[in-house]
């Protein structure tokens, strides 16, 4: 972690490690469901060696003479005792998965949300964008860093998607509507100032699910079964590589019952803590109804049509597009997202209202994206030139008009600069504005590049009119990370 990055961006770090990463002490909400998987923290062979020893020991307690009868006995109560232990430490280890899981998105809500709703956006916008602003966007490096960076931009797009949806009266699930209590449509906008006590129980068992369940909706992928496929049974394989039809079939099944045991078995409920039996009851029927919803969510996200799953399903898809894996992944095609989730639509992989009020969220261009658009001159005619800006803002008025901040002005880098909304003939990352650009001589254009980038090098992989500009070096400086801040004229 870099020493001269802001808080906020040690703090980004930090949750993408905790969540995703890998570590020696095996602490990541990642390691700890491989060692759940693994049976690395209760070998089975353990258990199945005591439940052996007890069996033979209460066949011998059959045929026992008086003699060995209470050293038979004996034998069996220290058996027993062994397997309770066992058993003590296998829940005390799911509770620390449980409380470490709802520890992490409780942080993450506290990163994301506010009583407002302009500012939930606001803090939102900084998460997602500096995920992307953090993320390589070339190298050998690319596939396993986007793998770390998807559960937690996934968790808080899906949230974003669910108060979209909660906004437009879209959703229609029993289950949300029950703990909405008719705060949907405006008024849901204003649901944790005008019903606090409400409104956390939604928070506690509608979003803390969803989101729990966005985290992990792949850790399934991360069972031996499932792992054998990815790497090959000699281990070789890449597992970023594109499968074969049959064999990306069984990953999908086996992800999608490993991830629903794993939240079934591996991470439970909680346990009421209190001595009212009638607080109790109610506490325990709304784990066991919140864990219904987490395995109903998952499994109607697998073939949505126009349920809740679409809340899951439709930041999946966004995220495996601007997050790619895969070798062909591009930095420049991030933009055409939306024609992915449009052709999903299409052929019934997930409803096309959660793909439009995803769209009208973010708009075309994800958060951090970096633009280069031609800016005005005084008169207010195009520049012979253009700038960098960096997509800071959802709910763009326009879904092709990013609101961003930017980052040059008269081609030197700045850190401190306003607010712009970029309109479609200003952006370079459309053709036809690119188009009006080819009139400007070579040696103009190459002048430009000269100032925009750090060294000859780089130029030499630059477009001369570029469509749109890698961010990550500029981000990498402290200076430039506080793009959230109050606009500055």
């Amino acid at each position: 972690m870099a020493v001269h990055d802001s808080h906020f961006v040690k703090q980004i770090k930090s949750l993408k490690e905790r969540v995703f990463g890998r570590s020696p002490i095996k602490d990541s909400v990642l390691d700890r469901a491989i060692v759940y998987y693994t049976g690395i923290e209760f070998s089975s062979s353990r258990q199945d060696k005591l439940n052996t020893l007890l069996e033979k020991e209460q066949e011998k307690l059959a045929i026992a003479s008086k003699g060995n009868l209470e050293s038979t006995k004996q034998a069996i109560r220290q058996v027993e005792a062994q397997l309770q232990e066992l058993e003590l430490e296998k829940e005390e280890a799911r509770r620390a998965r449980l409380e470490n899981l709802v520890a992490i998105c409780s942080e993450i809500l506290s990163i994301t949300e506010s009583t407002s709703f302009a500012e939930t956006n606001r803090k939102s916008a900084q998460c997602l964008g500096t995920i992307q602003l953090l993320s390589p966007s070339e190298g050998k490096k690319v596939a396993p860093e986007n793998e770390i960076s998807k559960p937690i931009y996934r968790g808080i797009l899906s949230l974003r998607l669910l108060d979209e949806l909660c906004m437009s009266h879209t959703i229609t699930d029993p289950y949300v509507t029950k703990f909405l209590e008719g705060h949907d449509g405006e008024k849901y906008k204003s649901f944790s100032v005008d019903a606090p006590e409400k409104h956390q129980l939604f928070v506690d068992f509608v979003k803390m699910p969803i989101m729990m369940a966005a985290i992990l909706q792949d850790i399934g992928n991360f069972h031996p079964d499932a792992q054998d496929l990815l790497f090959g049974k000699d281990g070789q394989q890449d597992p970023y590589r594109i499968l074969p039809v049959e064999e990306r079939k069984n990953l999908l099944q086996i992800n999608y019952r490993e991830t629903v045991r794993y939240f079934v078995d591996g991470l439970g409920t909680r346990k009421y803590v209190g001595g009212s039996k009638k607080e109790r009851d109610l506490f325990d029927e709304r784990e066991r109804e919140k864990i219904a919803f987490i395995k109903h969510i998952l499994r109607s996200s697998v073939s949505p049509k126009q349920g809740i799953g679409n809340v899951l399903k439709v930041p999946q898809i966004y995220c495996s597009i601007i997050f790619s894996t895969k070798a062909s992944y591009s930095y420049k095609v991030i933009p055409k997202v939306y024609q992915v989730l449009e052709q999903n639509a299409e052929r019934g992989a997930c409803a096309q209202f959660a793909v439009d009020a995803l769209y009208k969220i973010t708009g075309m261009f994800p958060q951090g994206f970096g633009v280069t658009y031609i800016p005005s001159e005084s008169d207010g005619s195009p520049s012979d030139s253009y700038e960098y800006a960096i997509v800071t803002h959802l709910y763009p008025e326009h879904p092709e008009k990013p609101e961003c901040r930017i980052a040059t002005r008269k081609l030197a880098f700045i850190g401190y600069g306003h607010d712009i909304t970029i309109q479609i003939d200003r952006n370079l990352y459309f053709p036809k504005t690119a188009k009006s650009m080819v009139n400007i001589s070579k040696e103009r254009l190459n002048e430009i590049l000269e100032l925009l980038s750090s060294n000859y090098l780089e130029r030499q992989n630059l477009d001369l009119i570029p469509r749109c500009w890698n961010t990550k070096d500029y981000f990498s400086l402290k200076t430039n990370q506080n793009l959230w801040n109050k606009q500055t004229q």
